[in-house]
């Protein structure tokens, strides 16, 4: 990956629907090459969809919350299939420390959110955080700020041209 991509990457997630049109002037290539860096990245599973930012208040959902969930590994297989069907879960991820799972959920009331983190506990102890704000929402990697280790970045590719891009 080298500098085209990863401002091709931060010019996505800042907007998805970006015509190429205008990608292609903020990477000074044509709207063809910059179609094919993207078709590229897509196959390399490193652009894994597009999607539109929700914001969840604006649909009544007024309680946002992380549960943290100690969870035995035997229940994995049943509680995976039990978290992926409760629409209110934005996010679950297994974590280190104490408890093996982080969740993230969105609801109209505390009641609501009461009556979710009653249905976890058969699963195993939990503790909640209810969101009072959200100074930094989520965001996308800043790719041109990080250096990863898919870079190529090399005095060749620094200075590749359009008819360079084009395979």
């Amino acid at each position: 990956m080298d500098k085209i991509d990863k401002k091709i990457l931060d010019l996505l997630q800042e907007n998805a629907r970006y015509p190429l049109k205008y990608l292609a002037s903020q990477v000074f290539l044509s709207s063809p090459a910059v179609s094919a860096r993207i078709e590229r990245l897509e196959k390399q599973g490193i652009i894994s969809g597009y999607h539109a930012d929700i914001e969840p208040i604006t649909l009544g959902f007024h309680i946002t919350a992380f549960i943290n969930l100690a969870l035995d590994p035997k229940q994995k297989p049943e509680f995976y299939p039990f978290i992926d069907s409760c629409p209110n879960v934005l996010e679950c991820d297994c974590v280190t420390g104490i408890y093996s799972m982080l969740i993230k959920v969105c609801f109209t009331s505390t009641l609501e959110l009461d009556t979710f983190i009653g249905h976890l506990q058969e699963f195993g102890k939990t503790e909640t955080q209810i969101v009072f704000s959200t100074p930094v929402k989520h965001r996308g990697i800043n790719i041109t700020a990080i250096s990863t280790e898919n870079d190529e970045d090399t005095p060749e590719t620094d200075s590749l041209t359009e008819n360079d891009d084009i395979q």
